[in-house]
């Protein structure tokens, strides 16, 4: 029987890179999204023709009650990748409190109910990676409850870490830029890429390979891998 992984945020970007990096890896995949369908079953795909097992597993992980549901017929589960995750924009005096309570609910909250109900399930030797950001590191005003979330997340890894330890290893990658969202004009990105001192957003699987790593060295946990092509340096 194949391990099994649980990705959160599975059907695009990096949480498509993480299923995917897993199911080469020799994982079967649970594979979770919340509205992108389409995009979900595009991933399903592409890790079946890599010869892995694929369920969808669709859910609102601001809800409590659908996150226990995940999870339900589960029996076993060796790796969970927390990388869904809300991005507001707004400036500290118009930020919603709808958009605050989202981003706390969806970026801290939900890896804290999934790390409670999956290590219920997990073996020894299991992983639980969280996917912060190297905005934590950086006062980004126009992302108030993005930051905090993700600087939180980083501190629950440690938390979650002791608690868990031996059974379960937890960690952090904190990617810097990669994928250029939506809600980051072209020009923004391009001032924002050339402020690293690598000059260049990362490579998918450059981020990847931080998870690689994380599933081979079975002496780190509490910690955050950084790859950010020097960017926290400025």
């Amino acid at each position: 029987m194949s391990p099994l992984a649980l990705v959160t945020g599975a059907a695009h970007r990096l949480g498509k890179v993480f299923a995917l990096t897993l199911a080469r890896r020799g994982f079967d995949i649970l594979l979770h999204y919340h509205q992108s369908l389409d995009a979900a079953l595009q991933t399903k795909a592409e890790i079946e023709s890599v010869g892995r097992g694929v369920m969808l597993a669709q859910a609102d992980l601001t809800d409590p009650r659908q996150i226990e549901s995940l999870l339900s017929n589960i029996n076993s589960l060796d790796v969970l990748v927390n990388s869904a995750a809300f991005m507001p924009s707004g400036n500290v005096d118009l930020l919603s409190i709808e958009n605050w309570d989202q981003s706390l609910d969806l970026n801290l909250r939900a890896p804290f109910l999934l790390a409670q109900e999956a290590s219920k399930k997990m073996n020894e030797g299991s992983l639980i990676v969280n996917i912060t950001d190297v905005g934590v590191q950086k006062a980004w005003s126009r992302f108030p409850s993005y930051t905090v979330s993700k600087a939180a997340l980083e501190s629950l890894t440690k938390i979650l870490a002791r608690a868990l330890a031996p059974r379960i290893r937890v960690n952090a990658i904190a990617p810097g830029f990669v994928l250029q969202s939506d809600i980051v004009p072209t020009e923004e990105w391009q001032r924002l890429i050339n402020r690293v001192p690598l000059k260049r957003p990362a490579r998918t699987e450059e981020i990847a390979s931080a998870l690689e790593f994380l599933l081979r060295n079975e002496y780190i946990t509490g910690q955050t891998i950084v790859v950010d092509g020097g960017y926290s340096l400025v």
